[in-house]
Parts: C-alpha cells; sequence; structure tokens
C-alpha cells in the first residue's frame, strides 16, 4: 500500500520530466558553410558571415538564448572536396548548409541535401537550372542568371546589337548562364554568333587564342561570363591584343562588379585597363541598415580585420544567415532537432566517413518551408524567396567604367526595363514599363567616344569578305570572269562596287568565281553555299524566290525583273506619201468637203456685208477658198462680220484644232515608231498560235529563222537578260509588258547587317540618279530596250471618231445658213411688194408669167448680191418717193 501511495507521483514527475525534456531548446544550433576561403566572393561572404553570427548570437530575440554555431569548410573550387566536406558536415548533425558560392560544387551538394533532407541554401550559385524540381531542397538568396541574362539582352537590344560573342568558363555556371542568354536573346532577335567557351583552369594563352578566334568573327559585342578574377585578366589581354579601341564593346555580369567591389583599398590604377566596360552589379536599396553596415564595414577594414572589400554577394551572405536563424528560431520554437538513421545508405568507409552512420534530419522538410516563408527586411531589402524557391530580385545597376572610376549609368528592373530611377521609386510610385521611357545616361564606351559603337565588323585585311560571283557562260555581261585578266566584271559587279562606296565603313572583300565558265552555274547551290559558311555574301544576277529567301537575307532589288516576249521587229522605211497616213480615205474626203463648205457658207454669210468678200468674180472664188484652208495655219488676213458668220467660225476652229491634233500625233507615232514584224502582241496571243518558244543559247539564229523554218516566234527570258540580248541588236523589240514580277539582289548570310546598309545604298543608288547611268551604260548604246517596245501599227484615224464633231459643226452650218437666206426671202419679198405698189401708180403695162418668173429670179440673185447699205437704201426709196423725185429734179438740175 505503501507503494501504491508514491506511485501516482512518480507518474507525475516522469510526465513532467519528459515534457520538459521534449519542448528544452538546444543550447547549440550547428549550421554549416561551404565556400572557398579564399577567392573574391569568400573572402568577402566570409566575414560577412562571422559578422552575421555574431549579430544574432547578441540579439537575444532571434533564437531566445540558443547558440548559432557556424562550422566553415573550405571547398577550394573543388567539386570532390565540396562533396566531401558536405558528408562532414552532415555527420556533425548540422540542420542547414550554406553555400556553396561554386555552381558546380552546388549541383553535387543538392543531391547529398535531397538525400539526407538538409535544406542548402546559396547566396552565389546562380546557374538557373538549380531551381528544377530535381533539387527541392536548393533555395537561393541571390539573383539566378535567368534573371540576370534577361538584364543582358535587354541591353544588348537597347543599343540595337543584334549578335554578340560570349565568353564564360566551361562548367555548369558558365554553360547554363550562356544558354539563359541564348534564351533571351532570341526574344530580342538577337543571337550569340559563337561561343568561346574557357577551360576551368584557364590561364593567359587560353584566353589570348580566344580572343585572336574571336577576331576572325564579324561581331564586335562580347559577352564575358566568368568567374570573379581580381587579376581581371580577360580584359588585361583584351588590351594588349588592341580589342580595347572604339570598335569593340565589352559587356560583364556581375562577377565583374564583384570584383570590383571587393577591391581594397580601390585603386584607380586597377580600372586603367577597364575603360568603357558595361558591366552589372546586383542592385539593393538604400537603407539605414545598409548604409551602417557599410560604415561598420569600412572601420574593419581600416583596422586590418577585413581583407575584402564589400560586394553584393557578402551583404546576401549575411543576410543569408539571419534567414537560416529567423527559420531555426521558429522551428525550435515548436520542434526538437532530431536526426534518424538513413536505413538506405551503405556503410562506405572512405576518408574516415561512414555513409552508413550519416542520419537523415527529420524536421529537414519543415525547416525548408519555413526557410521558404522567411520575410524580414535585411542589408539587401526585402528578403524573400518567389515560388522558384529564388530570392524576389531588385534588379541590376548598370555600370559603366570611365576615367578610371565606376560610374552607375542607370538601373534594370525586369518590370520597367532601363531608368535613371531605382526600382524601388518606380514600384512606390506605381509605374508600369509602358509608361516609362526606356532610358540610361550616357555611356563611354571603349576608345573613350560616347557614340554607340557598331557592334560588329563584317570583315578586315586579314579575312576579307567571301563573295561568290557566278562564272556565267551567256549573258556574261552581268557577272563573269575575263579569261586574259580573271578580273571580275560586269553590270551586277558594277552595282555592287557604287552601292560599297555609300556604305559608312569600310568592307575589305574578295571575289570567288563560282562556276567552269563552260555552263551557267546553280543559283540555288550558290545560295545554299552562302548558308553553310562557303561565303559571306554572293553577288550577281540572283533572283529573290521564297525557297531562296528562308535560308540567306537578300538586299533591296537592284534590278526589276520580269518574264518578257522578244519578237523581231522591222524598222518601216518612211515614204514621201507618209503624211498621208494618219487619215483614212474617207477622213480625208470629209475634211476636205467640210473645207469646201465652210468656204461656201463663210462666202455667202459674209458677201453682203464684209468689203473682203466682194469684188471681180474671180477675186470672190479666190478669197472664198482662201479664207477656209487659211484658218488651218490661222494667218487669214480675213475677219468675220455677221454674227451668223462669227457662229460657224467658232465651232469650225474648235474641228479644225481637234483635227490638227490627232493628225499631228498619228504622223508623229508613224514617222518615229518601229512597226513588228509579227502578229505577237502579247504572251496571251503567243500561246494561242501555238508557236515555238527560243531557248537563250540561240536567240538571234531561231528568232531570224522564224517558226516556219524551224526556229521560232519569239523569246520568253527574264527582262535583263533581254535587255542584254538587245543592247547590240536593233530588229528585235519586246512586245508587251511583264507578265510576272521579280527581282535581282545581293545574297548575305542570315542576320548579316550588311544585308540592311547595302540596301540603304541601293536606295540612295536609285535616289539620286547613279543606278539608271549604269544601266544606261550598259543597256542603252543603241537605244534603250524599252524605246523599242511598241506593240503594233497605229490605227489610222477614222471618220468614226469625229463623226460627232462634223456632224455638230454641219448641223451649226447649215442651221446658219438657213437663217440667212430665209432673213434674205423676206427682205426681198418686202422690197417687191414696195416696188409694185411704187410702179403700179406710175404704168399700167402688163407683162407675161414667163418673163415675170424669171425676171424675179434674176431680181432675187441681184438683191442678194447688193450690200445691206444699199438694201436699207432701197426700203427707204420705196417708202419715200416724192423725195426720190425732187431728188432726181436736182440731179436733173445739175446735170444741165
Amino acid at each position: 500500500m505503501k507503494y501504491l501511495a508514491v506511485l501516482p507521483q512518480f507518474v507525475f514527475v516522469w510526465i513532467v520530466l519528459c515534457g520538459s525534456v521534449y519542448c528544452q531548446r538546444p543550447a547549440v544550433v550547428k549550421v554549416g558553410a561551404i565556400f572557398t576561403f579564399d577567392s573574391v566572393i569568400g573572402r568577402a561572404a566570409k566575414l560577412a558571415m562571422e559578422v552575421a553570427v555574431s549579430d544574432i548570437n547578441a540579439d537575444p530575440v532571434i533564437l531566445n538564448g540558443t547558440e548559432l554555431r557556424l562550422i566553415k569548410q573550405d571547398a577550394s573550387c573543388s567539386v570532390f572536396l565540396g562533396s566531401i566536406e558536405a558528408f562532414e558536415l552532415i555527420e556533425q548533425e548540422v540542420v542547414t548548409i550554406i553555400g556553396p558560392q561554386s555552381s558546380s560544387i552546388a549541383h553535387m551538394i543538392s543531391e547529398i541535401a535531397n538525400g539526407l533532407k538538409v535544406p542548402l541554401i546559396s547566396y552565389a550559385a546562380t546557374d538557373p537550372t538549380l531551381s528544377s524540381q530535381q533539387f527541392p531542397y536548393f533555395i537561393r538568396s541571390t539573383q539566378s542568371d535567368y534573371v540576370q541574362m534577361a538584364a543582358i539582352a535587354d541591353l544588348v537590344d537597347f543599343y540595337g546589337w543584334k549578335e554578340v560573342i560570349s565568353i564564360y568558363v566551361d562548367d555548369d555556371y558558365g554553360r547554363n548562364g550562356v544558354s539563359a542568354l541564348d534564351d533571351a536573346l532570341e526574344k530580342k532577335m538577337a543571337k550569340i554568333s559563337y561561343k568561346l567557351p574557357l577551360n576551368i583552369q584557364f590561364d593567359q594563352n587560353d584566353i589570348i587564342d580566344a580572343l585572336n578566334k574571336s577576331k576572325l568573327f564579324g561581331p564586335r559585342v562580347y559577352v564575358v561570363h566568368v568567374n570573379p578574377d581580381p587579376r581581371l585578366r580577360i580584359f588585361t589581354m583584351a588590351q594588349k591584343l588592341k580589342m580595347m579601341t572604339s570598335n569593340y564593346v565589352w559587356l560583364a555580369t556581375d562577377w565583374f562588379s564583384a570584383t570590383l567591389d571587393s577591391f581594397s583599398p580601390l585603386n584607380g590604377t586597377s580600372l586603367s585597363n577597364l575603360q568603357g566596360i558595361v558591366a552589372l552589379r546586383q542592385h539593393t536599396p538604400e537603407s539605414a541598415r545598409k548604409k551602417a553596415f557599410l560604415s561598420q564595414w569600412s572601420n574593419m577594414e581600416q583596422k586590418g580585420l577585413a581583407s575584402s572589400g564589400l560586394n553584393t554577394y557578402g551583404m546576401y551572405a549575411y543576410d543569408t544567415v539571419w534567414a537560416v536563424a529567423r527559420s531555426i528560431g521558429e522551428f525550435i520554437d515548436e520542434n526538437n532537432i532530431t536526426f534518424s538513421v538513413n536505413k538506405d545508405s551503405l556503410d562506405i568507409k572512405a576518408t574516415g566517413v561512414k555513409l552508413g552512420e550519416l542520419r537523415v534530419f527529420d524536421g529537414g522538410e519543415l525547416l525548408r518551408r519555413k526557410l521558404l516563408q522567411t520575410n524580414f527586411t535585411g542589408l539587401t531589402g526585402q528578403f524573400k524567396f518567389n515560388q522558384d524557391r529564388n530570392i524576389v530580385s531588385y534588379g541590376y545597376e548598370v555600370i559603366n567604367i570611365d576615367k578610371m572610376e565606376i560610374q552607375r549609368v542607370g538601373f534594370w528592373y525586369s518590370d520597367f526595363g532601363f531608368s535613371v530611377l531605382p526600382p524601388e521609386t518606380l514600384i512606390a510610385q506605381k509605374k508600369n514599363q509602358s509608361q516609362l521611357d526606356q532610358q540610361l545616361q550616357n555611356i563611354t564606351w571603349p576608345g573613350g567616344k560616347t557614340e554607340r559603337p557598331r557592334g560588329w565588323v563584317i570583315a578586315n585585311e586579314d579575312r576579307p569578305l567571301r563573295i561568290g560571283v557566278p562564272k556565267r557562260a551567256s549573258f556574261a555581261g552581268f557577272v563573269t570572269e575575263e579569261h586574259s585578266s580573271h578580273q571580275i566584271r560586269g553590270y551586277c559587279i558594277d552595282i555592287f562596287l557604287e552601292a560599297r562606296k555609300l556604305v559608312p565603313y569600310d568592307v575589305p572583300y574578295r571575289f570567288v568565281p563560282y562556276g567552269d565558265g563552260l555552263s551557267n552555274p546553280s543559283y540555288d547551290k550558290l545560295v545554299e553555299m552562302i548558308a553553310n559558311n562557303v561565303f559571306d555574301a554572293a553577288v550577281g544576277d540572283i533572283a529573290i524566290v521564297t525557297n531562296r529567301t528562308r535560308i540567306v537575307d537578300f538586299s533591296q532589288p537592284y534590278v526589276a525583273t520580269g518574264l518578257v516576249i522578244v519578237a523581231p521587229i522591222n524598222n518601216r522605211k518612211s515614204s514621201a506619201w507618209v503624211f498621208l497616213k494618219p487619215f483614212t480615205v474617207e477622213m480625208w474626203c470629209v475634211t476636205a468637203a467640210a473645207f469646201v463648205m465652210i468656204a461656201v457658207v463663210i462666202w455667202i454669210l459674209e458677201h453682203r456685208v464684209n468689203d473682203d468678200f466682194r469684188g471681180p468674180p474671180r477675186r470672190q472664188i479666190v478669197t472664198m477658198f482662201l479664207f477656209s484652208f487659211s484658218t488651218l495655219f490661222k494667218t487669214n488676213q480675213e475677219a468675220t462680220i455677221s454674227p451668223l458668220g462669227r457662229l460657224v467660225m467658232v465651232v469650225w476652229l474648235f474641228l479644225l484644232m481637234v483635227i490638227t491634233s490627232s493628225y499631228t500625233a498619228s504622223l508623229s507615232s508613224i514617222l518615229t515608231v518601229q512597226q513588228l514584224s509579227t502578229p505577237i502582241q502579247g504572251i496571251d496571243s503567243l500561246i494561242a498560235n501555238d508557236w515555238p518558244i527560243g531557248s537563250p543559247e540561240a536567240y538571234e539564229r531561231a528568232l531570224r529563222q522564224g517558226p516556219s523554218n524551224g526556229g521560232v516566234a519569239a523569246i520568253v527570258d527574264e527582262l535583263p537578260y533581254v535587255e542584254l540580248f538587245l543592247k547590240q541588236r536593233t530588229d528585235f523589240g519586246i512586245i508587251g509588258q511583264p507578265f510576272t514580277k521579280s527581282g535581282w539582289g545581293f545574297a548575305f548570310q542570315r542576320g548579316s547587317p550588311l544585308a540592311v546598309d547595302m540596301s540603304t545604298a541601293i536606295l540612295k543608288l536609285s535616289e539620286n540618279g547613279q543606278l539608271q547611268k549604269l544601266r544606261e551604260r550598259w543597256f542603252c548604246k543603241k537605244g534603250c530596250p524599252e524605246e523599242r517596245n511598241q506593240n503594233s501599227e497605229p490605227h489610222q484615224l477614222q471618220l468614226v471618231s469625229f463623226w460627232g464633231l462634223y456632224i455638230l459643226c454641219v448641223i451649226i452650218t447649215l442651221s446658219a445658213l438657213f437663217v440667212f437666206l430665209l432673213r434674205v426671202v423676206r427682205q426681198f419679198v418686202r422690197y417687191k411688194k414696195r416696188e409694185m405698189l411704187s410702179s403700179s401708180s406710175s404704168s399700167s403695162t402688163p407683162t407675161s408669167s414667163s418673163s415675170s418668173c424669171s425676171q424675179l429670179i434674176y431680181n432675187f440673185f441681184d438683191f442678194i448680191d447688193e450690200k445691206e447699205e444699199a438694201i436699207k437704201k432701197m426700203f427707204s426709196h420705196c417708202e419715200n418717193p416724192q423725195i426720190n423725185v425732187n431728188s432726181a429734179t436736182q440731179q436733173h438740175g445739175t446735170s444741165v
């Protein structure tokens, strides 16, 4: 009973003790760190992590009395050593491994971290592939090269370059970084033309070989992506090889800025060979905490405690330790740190490490999740991770070396592009990329110039441009190699040489004949040789067709071409009677009748009122016809007076103007144009007649023989070939218009900048007339072929084309004559009535009807022949007979 009474107390104490043991916080938490101590990143990171551990242990809130112990291991840039050290750290039951700085080592240790469930967080491994699902325990507390290469691609696109050369270290970091750059450039319609890998332990000779090799290439924009190098050997060698001149562009990833920032103290002479280099630096927002830490670091440098300047990797290392400490603090508040035996490992004894004794961190998955949920403000800004387990990026600063100083010329952020304002300012202003103009401050490029470098050279004297030219057997006037001098000449060559003069840079070149000269070479194969890098370009009569544009780039067409028809033509000799050809016989007859009609009608209308149309009969006949025909030359001296006469003349002169203009045009055409000797009007009539069509080898012979003698009726070929054929032959001509459209251009390799510049030069040649002058020099020695491009004999002018005018003229003329006659008849009737009244009062002698009728007709014509003034006087005498008698008496008295 005594023991039964004690039992409840014992159980209570046991439960309390077990609970206290379960919730008891550890006195020490171990965290491992693997990095290369003696390196640009390692020297800064080592001190930064030590300071971070000191600050954390001095803060009672973070771990609440638990000591954070950092176990550092030197990987010495070795994947093998880094792997061994990872096992050693895990054997010491570290809950997290910080590092490594090398992406290659990170790949190996990530596999170990996956198996033993120990989170691996790196502040310097930037290989984008580490973010794959293959490595769930890898967390990146720095910016991925995927983001950095997007910034480099934007920089290349910002300055309009389309091709770059990449120089990189040949490991996971270098290869995968350049692969990300390739993808980013492709989105900008640019590319890496050449990749120059360097050995991991590259030396001076490796650099010289790579740089000398790059001189043979066209691009002059270099992107350097290597590990931080305090000696900056690549740029030192480039300076010695004279590759830091104004023809070159050097872009560097953030290894370069990390190297420069690590110089302590910053020595100006270290930048003397770096003039014009543009690089990226990870951007960290300005803050009071960052400013205080930089001041603390500067004091440590002055005291000799820091052997390196502080770079961004050092700041990320400091924040990484804080992120680990915060996550561990949350973890141990709720969980104990325990490890269990890895039953799947094998008991392999090597380098003192028993793999069978390695234990799995039971809380590894939970701690990994807490790390990914980290969110605090550190030296580098807001410290949190995205869904890819990468630190949230603040973008990059763009720096430029000018006058031995590091100049910050702008910022890049994925959401904004380039700006002179820091990203945090734009974020606070809630700006977006569409609201911003992409801009950077002025950059000084290699050679000290501020103008944007062209970024490429087509060729140099050591490696001139290899230009393939077809060695033609026929139509050698376009391009061929002369047998005696072996010079390349021709119409296409002349255009190329003239265009080359307008290109704003020197283009060393070398013509390489293609073909045997016995037959025309295959132009498709010539174009394929450009695509296969056998030739850099091709110059000649190369048609721009769809299948060729898929593999090469063409310049602006310098010749517009198309299929045309060539047939014999005859130059019809002029005849002494050629002036009669414009009108048909009917047209001539009607025109002559019109002149006679106008002559008679105008004489009738003007005879009574115009003294020019009076006089002896012979004179009147001459005047009548001279007036009519003189209107043709506008030299008539007589002027019409009567209104009806003027009306007729207006209509007649209008008709005459139309007739003479048409006659002149038709006669000019007959005298100058060349007539076809075949009825071919174009491709339709050629097809309809089913006549044979010739081949280019025997044009002249086949055309002269004709289809009935085994020859051909016409030739169908491209316009430039036809023009060259007609150059020395005036008895053939082009019929109709081209019935297909195409063009010739110069071919270049895909993406060649020279294609654009040559296109611009060809347009300038066209605008200033030089292109037409070259064409006339080659094709127009006996007249340009288009001057012989006529269809058929001009048709004679038919009466049907003018019958409307003639009818109008006749109607108006006859109407005027009818009005005149009606008026005269009315006057005559009135006159006769007055005369009859006067004569009846003085005499009653009868007259016969026959004599009266003939007398009446005779009197009518006499009446018409009288002047208008005399008629008026007659009317006056008839109305006042007394006056007439008195007047007659006076006259008689006077005469007596």
